[in-house]
């Protein structure tokens, strides 16, 4: 046990380090993750031996090493968040007799990874393998709105960054703001038609141990009528609460899967 907050320690080096664009100095280290420089210097070392780290001598900065590209690589061919979702949201469909998918987010769009369509439903725009604007999607807007709003805004530098598939959702990040905003005071996100006509989505977002986002759950149907809905949400649609609550049950029974609860 006593060598648990080392391990603790070197990981959260380790993370931090995956989260930057470049390599950072040993002193921005140890301030950003609460560790003397000396823990930190030794730390570093003992990852540099297993090649997790690499030491940029002249830049005097660290950086990620091959072992930490592996265990990504690894990751991918592993695949643990399609294995953990699968059964879920097959359960998620049967309840909801509407297609499911996960999906995470990949620079500024959503890369679908897994998909459970519900018998005799259309295919969608969203099967496996597809990257769609995430700021179109519910998946994504339900990822977006668990992010810090300086990571959303780096995202988002200008009104180039927002792509237009059928002259609807935010043209700014303004705007994009505010849908955020209004998809964290209720719970979920929606979109009605601002990826495919005809068809509306809902999602809630699958949050690590750490509170970040790592993916969104959506259920996708065909856009209802004002009369036939019990909710209205903001893009103009409607959504039954229902499949709200389905909806948001798996996403949440899944952030407890990986947060180890």
């Amino acid at each position: 046990m006593g060598q648990v907050p080392a391990a603790t320690r070197t990981l959260r080096l380790l993370r931090y380090l995956a989260g930057q664009p470049d390599p950072v100095t040993l002193e921005r280290l140890a301030s950003a993750v609460g560790l003397p420089r000396s823990t930190a210097y030794h730390l570093l070392n003992a990852m540099i031996e297993e090649g997790f780290v690499v030491h940029l001598r002249e830049e005097h900065r660290y950086g990620l090493g091959v072992a930490a590209f592996e265990v990504g690589s690894g990751y991918v061919r592993q695949a643990p968040l399609q294995r953990i979702a699968r059964r879920p949201l097959a359960a998620l469909v049967d309840i909801v007799r509407q297609s499911a998918h996960l999906a995470v987010l990949h620079g500024r769009d959503v890369l679908y990874v897994l998909e459970e369509r519900a018998p005799g439903r259309p295919p969608l725009v969203t099967d496996v393998g597809v990257r769609l604007p995430a700021q179109l999607t519910a998946s994504g807007r339900a990822i977006l709105a668990h992010l810090p709003p300086a990571q959303v805004r780096a995202l988002y530098p200008d009104r180039s960054a927002f792509v237009d598939r059928h002259g609807a959702g935010p043209p700014s990040l303004s705007a994009l703001r505010t849908l955020l905003a209004e998809t964290r005071q209720r719970g979920y996100a929606v979109e009605d038609g601002e990826v495919t006509p005809g068809f509306s989505s809902v999602a809630a977002a699958v949050l690590d141990h750490n509170g970040h986002p790592v993916a969104g759950v959506a259920v996708t149907y065909p856009s209802p009528s004002r009369s036939e809905a019990t909710d209205e949400g903001a893009g103009g649609g409607t959504v039954d609460e229902a499949m709200v609550a389905a909806t948001r049950h798996t996403a949440s029974a899944l952030t407890h899967r990986l947060s180890g609860r």
